[in-house]
C-alpha cells in the first residue's frame, strides 16, 4: 500500500525543523506568548530554528537565552512534535518538526522581548487554563518525567 497526503502546496520543499526547551524552576516551567506566526499569543515553550553548522541542543539553549534570557542546564532530550499548519489564504501551508529538550534554570528571570511576548513561570497544572499552542500539556508533561529520571553530569 502506498500512502499519499492530499495534494498542497508548502512554503518550502521541505520542512522546518527547530527546537523547544522546557526549563524547570522550582516545579514551574518557563511558557512565553509568541509573537510571530504560527499561534501569535499563544502560550508555549521557547524555541527556534537550528542554524547551520550547530547541534539540536545547542540552538535550544542558544534560543531559550536570546528569547528570555534565560539560561539552564540540558537534561536531556524529550520527544519531537510535528505539525503541518491548514494552507493559509494562498493556499499555502507550513511543516515543521520540534525537537523538544530539557532543561534546569540556572540563571535569568526571562524578560520579554521581539520574539517572546509575555513570560510566566507555569506551574504545569495549571497549563490547561492557559491559550496555549498544540501539544504543549503532552509535552511538557514528558519533559517532567525526564526530568525526573535523568540527569546529565556537568
Amino acid at each position: 500500500m502506498t500512502l499519499r497526503a492530499a495534494p498542497q502546496r508548502f512554503d518550502t520543499a521541505n520542512p522546518h525543523v527547530g527546537v523547544s526547551i522546557a526549563v524547570f524552576r522550582e516545579g514551574r516551567v518557563l511558557l512565553t506568548t509568541r509573537t510571530q506566526p504560527p499561534y501569535v499569543g499563544m502560550f508555549t515553550l521557547p524555541g527556534g530554528h537550528i542554524e547551520s553548522g550547530e547541534t539540536a541542543s545547542y540552538a535550544a539553549l542558544r534560543e531559550l537565552q536570546e528569547e528570555t534570557g534565560v539560561k539552564a542546564k540540558l537534561v536531556g532530550f524529550n520527544q519531537y512534535v510535528e505539525t503541518v499548519t491548514p494552507p493559509n489564504a494562498s493556499g499555502i501551508s507550513r511543516h515543521f518538526i520540534i525537537l523538544s529538550f530539557v532543561g534546569i534554570w540556572t540563571s535569568g528571570d526571562g524578560s520579554p522581548g521581539p520574539e517572546a511576548g509575555e513570560i510566566l513561570w507555569a506551574d504545569p497544572k495549571q497549563i490547561a487554563l492557559l491559550k496555549t499552542s498544540p501539544y504543549l500539556i503532552e509535552v511538557v508533561t514528558n519533559a517532567q518525567k525526564v526530568l525526573a529520571r535523568k540527569t546529565l553530569p556537568d
